[in-house]
């Protein structure tokens, strides 16, 4: 059974692990997680196996005056293609309407045709492009957008 909840410090070295395995030498460290952990602006949360209690993904938002950056969406490789990433961002995107966050962005690789489809079922929308915003290999990536509907 697969549990969503926040992530603690103790999950730090697991979420380097994992950013390694997915990003090799742009991973973030078990450091970066761990100061971004603390940010008051910042949620960050993870799927874990209850059965091993292995941590098998894990995403986190920064509220940038109401406006939701979210980083580091990661699943285990043996996780994927499970519902595991969009039950992880329903969780994340709830958390963060709860301290403020009225409209999410993020990126993704213009080669990542999973991440991106997942994101438009999501209500993300295109916006733009960064070019060659990622390396190893060099990519563009796609700015995706999902805006809090006003009523008119």
């Amino acid at each position: 059974m697969i549990i969503y909840e926040h992530m603690q410090l103790k999950d730090c070295e697991h979420a380097a692990e994992l950013e390694d395995e997915i990003f090799g030498k742009d991973a973030w460290s078990v450091g970066d997680f761990e100061e971004s952990l603390c940010c008051d602006y910042a949620i960050y949360v993870v799927a874990r196996d209850t059965g091993s209690d292995r941590l098998v993904a894990c995403a986190g938002v920064r509220n940038m005056c109401g406006d939701g950056d979210i980083t580091n969406v990661l699943v285990d490789r043996d996780h994927r293609e499970q519902g595991i990433a969009e039950h992880l961002l329903r969780y994340l995107m709830d958390e963060g309407r709860a301290i403020g966050i009225r409209n999410f962005t993020l990126e993704a690789r213009k080669s990542n045709i999973p991440a991106i489809s997942l994101y438009e079922k999501l209500g993300f929308v295109s916006e733009g492009i960064r070019p060659g915003f990622y390396d190893n290999p060099k990519e563009d990536a796609i700015i995706f957008w999902k805006r809090e509907k006003k009523d008119v």
